[in-house]
């Protein structure tokens, strides 16, 4: 029994500034940004470093995504933020950042039985006519799972990374508990 690899793949942060912006003027300052207001509300702006998306709405929220961590999140919403004052746009004051949602993936290293899970964990929902994976719901940490018959995993809702860490923690657990969960005997 190994321990699950654990992979954060997307963190959703919102930030406010608490003030309005005029999005075409940053659209004339600021290289490399994308703005149609006919097709989407809010500005698009794109880091390579860290790799993320930052929607710029004129109400002075932001939405991050693509990072992958918490971390990487402020840092890239920091980023904007200091870019939006080296062009010249007047800040007043700190972003709020929030992370909202962490979508992970996981591997537990054996084979999950997803009929007998079904049965045996509350919240879940499976119909393999229609999707191979089951999904579950976890009271505590609120996350939402999506189990494979290979014992893969991608976990939705988490409001910070440890969530993350403590929700695959006690699926393992009581997967095993509940003989659940398979391994492959490794040949000697």
């Amino acid at each position: 029994m190994e321990e699950p690899i654990i992979n954060i793949q997307n963190v959703v942060a919102t930030a406010s500034l608490g003030q309005k912006f005029d999005l075409r003027s940053i659209l004339q300052t600021i290289p490399g940004v994308e703005y149609r207001p006919e097709q989407f509300p809010g500005l698009v702006y794109r880091l390579k470093k860290p790799k993320t998306a930052t929607l710029i709405f004129s109400s002075g929220k932001m939405v991050c995504t693509g990072a992958k961590s918490e971390r990487q999140s402020r840092k890239a919403v920091m980023k904007v933020v200091e870019d939006l004052k080296k062009s010249g746009i007047v800040i007043n004051g700190r972003p709020e950042i929030q992370t909202q949602n962490i979508v992970a993936s996981a591997g537990l290293g054996g084979t999950i039985d997803l009929e007998k899970t079904t049965y045996s964990l509350e919240k879940t929902m499976y119909e393999p006519e229609q999707f191979p994976g089951l999904i579950y719901r976890m009271n505590d940490p609120k996350v939402v799972f999506l189990l494979f018959t290979s014992g893969n995993l991608v976990i939705t809702g988490a409001k910070k990374e440890e969530e993350v860490y403590r929700a695959v923690t006690i699926l393992k657990k009581t997967l095993e508990e509940k003989e659940l969960i398979h391994y492959q005997k490794r040949p000697k």
